[in-house]
């Protein structure tokens, strides 16, 4: 048995057992990877995955229960890398975080600004997708620290703690009727054509969940993943925005105006999360902390020992 092996079964379950895929991703050849599979299953004695002639179709029972055993051990070598890494080169080293839009353009930059002055040879790669896209490249081992506001605490494979709290705006031209120093209300905003996030993005769950409680129906005529695009079809008399509110900027967006939304949508939570069971170099308890100081490295590893399923909250 050797790691190989282990990482081929692993890949195979990964890329919906396309064995093309899995011998890209491991840098080697299909027929090598249908060895490595068939002789880890000859040593096994068993079958870990079914199969149609030579195509992988699925997982078989015995490989279903195995799988998580070959993940915990590819994980544990991993970490004890990582470990060693740690101890030998204690500020050297790459440290890979995967976030929504919304956080690398706005709530990341300062962070990273700071740990670069801190840590100058720690290698960052920043990653963006949707809070699911967070949350599987953390599960998959492709990130050590995933940010988004939704999503995180929805996977038992992460821990998640609380970072900040923040609302939404509603932006619209100089000009537009909103802006007449009446209360703003959902009723109000509802008479105008709406641009806001896809779904499962940015507090999107809130804004709908705010409508749905009025009984309101809001005409929503364009959705996105970025502010930025948001901002630029409000400029262009498209609609009113439903931004988070750190996406407004009074000088970056001189022809926008912002109506601070705070008491018609419910606040939400900015979450950082890693995979469970994994091994946190000294830089990266640091990162955490500088992007959200309440996030010592104490308060970091009681999360860690803490029993699964517990939520943090601040």
């Amino acid at each position: 048995m050797n790691f190989q092996q282990l990482r081929s079964v692993r890949e195979a379950a990964r890329r919906g057992y396309n064995l093309t895929e899995v011998a890209a991703a491991l840098h080697t050849s299909q027929p090598g990877v249908s060895r490595q599979i068939r002789e880890l299953e000859d040593e096994l004695g068993i079958e870990l995955f079914v199969r149609a002639g030579k195509r992988l179709t699925g997982m078989t029972a015995p490989g279903t229960q195995v799988l998580p055993i070959i993940e915990r051990m590819l994980r544990d070598a991993e970490n004890l890398r990582h470990a060693a890494r740690d101890f030998a080169q204690h500020d050297i080293g790459p440290l890979s975080i995967a976030a929504t839009h919304s956080q690398a353009r706005y709530a990341l930059p300062a962070a990273v600004r700071d740990f670069r002055a801190l840590y100058p040879q720690v290698t960052l790669n920043l990653h963006q997708g949707s809070p699911k896209n967070v949350a599987q490249m953390l599960i998959d081992g492709e990130a050590d620290i995933g940010i988004a506001t939704e999503a995180l605490a929805e996977y038992e494979q992460l821990i998640t703690l609380p970072c900040y709290r923040w609302t939404h705006s509603v932006v619209v031209p100089p000009d537009h009727p909103l802006l007449d120093g009446s209360p703003l209300t959902l009723q109000r905003l509802a008479r105008y054509p709406l641009i806001t996030y896809d779904t499962g993005y940015t507090g999107r769950t809130h804004i709908d969940d705010a409508f749905q409680r009025e009984g309101i129906e809001p005409r929503i005529v364009l959705t996105a993943m970025d502010a930025d695009v948001i901002k630029t079809y409000v400029e262009l008399g498209m609609g009113v925005g439903i931004v988070a509110s750190m996406a407004y900027d009074e000088d970056r967006d001189r022809n926008l105006r912002a109506i601070d939304a705070g008491h018609l949508f419910a606040v939400n939570m900015t979450r950082l999360g890693f995979r469970r069971g994994s091994f946190l170099r000294a830089y990266v308890f640091a990162f955490i902390e500088t992007f959200a100081p309440p996030l010592n490295r104490k308060v970091v590893e009681q999360a860690m020992n803490a029993e699964p399923g517990e939520v943090f909250d601040i």
